[in-house]
């Protein structure tokens, strides 16, 4: 799913982007998404928007054609509610984090910790029930349903822990730059 995610950002950047968000502007990508691909409900997360496309572009090959109109209409309503570039969105985003963490260094609150490692924990234990032991058919969809939903959640964990990948190589890129500055001179 990661390749779907990547295209996701590459080709539609401002879904993207809102849809890491989360929270109402999230839920207003999903919408578009579903709506240009003709499915009910898409889960509002960079991973649910990948699956919806993975899905759809299997079943319709037209699927990403209408993708990018929802990107342009999409892009449309967001200048509108005053996010006229995909940095303002990803600017909220790493804001949010980094408040977050500060609440966490500030606070030294145990639940967040706590969470993580229950999320986790519940996590790999379900994928290991799944591969490892037979499911009855009626327990099925709701399992996958779960994995999904924790899947996500694990998602956001390790971005919270560990920070994005953007933002990694936004650190090697600035580091790299240091590095030359302090060598040439």
């Amino acid at each position: 799913m990661a390749s779907f995610t990547g295209a996701l950002k590459a080709m539609f950047p401002f879904i993207s982007a809102a849809s890491s968000l989360g929270g109402p502007i999230g839920v207003l990508a999903a919408k578009a998404v579903g709506s240009a691909l003709g499915i009910d409900k898409v889960d509002p997360t960079p991973e649910g928007i990948s699956t919806a496309l993975a899905v759809a572009t299997a079943k319709d090959p037209d699927a990403i054609v209408k993708l990018k109109q929802a990107e342009q209409d999409f892009q449309v309503q967001m200048t509108k509610l005053g996010f006229d570039n995909v940095e303002k969105l990803e600017q909220i985003a790493a804001d949010d984090r980094a408040n977050a963490r500060a609440r966490q260094i500030a606070l030294k609150d145990w639940v967040p910790g706590t969470l993580a490692i229950a999320v986790t924990g519940g996590f790999f234990a379900l994928l290991s029930i799944l591969i490892w032991h037979t499911v009855p058919e009626q327990s099925h969809d709701i399992l996958i349903a779960m994995v999904g939903t924790l899947g996500t959640a694990w998602v956001g964990i390790i971005t919270y822990y560990f920070g994005s990948s953007k933002g990694s190589s936004d650190k090697t890129v600035i580091l790299s730059g240091l590095a030359q500055k302090g060598g040439s001179q």
